[in-house]
């Protein structure tokens, strides 16, 4: 998504959550977008250094509340935050390994995503339930733990 429409948007649903789109959030959206994987708070630190530790926890739990950011949470000490996949448009799941707590995205192709929502709808369809998305966390051992290294 441009930034134009990523920052418009994301000012959209944080008004929509009676909160404003504050320099400091705006900041922690832009690094988020340019990050390949989900990033800690200590590594968003030191893509924003002017940003207090404090106020970076304040504002990433007003951006997951309003729905821009989504929180990973690993085995390790830090959680991990990425945009919605709703405002980056790259639908994709993860890898997490419960040794490191590293995480790594991963697509699955058209045809394994279609198989997937397929069984999910049947699920809902079943239960009751309504889905508005799903995602998919994969947990185990990334190959550097199993290694040893």
């Amino acid at each position: 998504m441009p930034a134009p429409t990523l920052h418009a948007t994301t000012a959209q649903w944080l008004t929509k959550d009676n909160q404003r789109y504050t320099s400091q959030r705006r900041a922690l959206v832009a690094v988020l977008a340019d990050a390949v994987q989900p990033l800690t708070i200590p590594q968003l630190l030191e893509r924003q250094p002017g940003l207090a530790q404090s106020s970076a926890y304040r504002n990433l739990a007003v951006l997951e509340r309003a729905g821009v950011v989504r929180r990973i949470v690993t085995s390790d000490e830090f959680a991990r935050y990425e945009l919605a996949e709703e405002l980056t448009h790259h639908h994709h799941h993860h890898l997490i390994c419960t040794d490191c707590g590293g995480v790594t995205d991963f697509e699955l192709s058209d045809a394994i995503e279609h198989t997937l929502e397929t069984a999910l709808a049947a699920m809902a369809a079943r239960t009751g339930f309504v889905i508005r998305d799903h995602q998919l966390d994969i947990v185990g051992t990334c190959p550097k733990c199993r290694s040893g290294g």
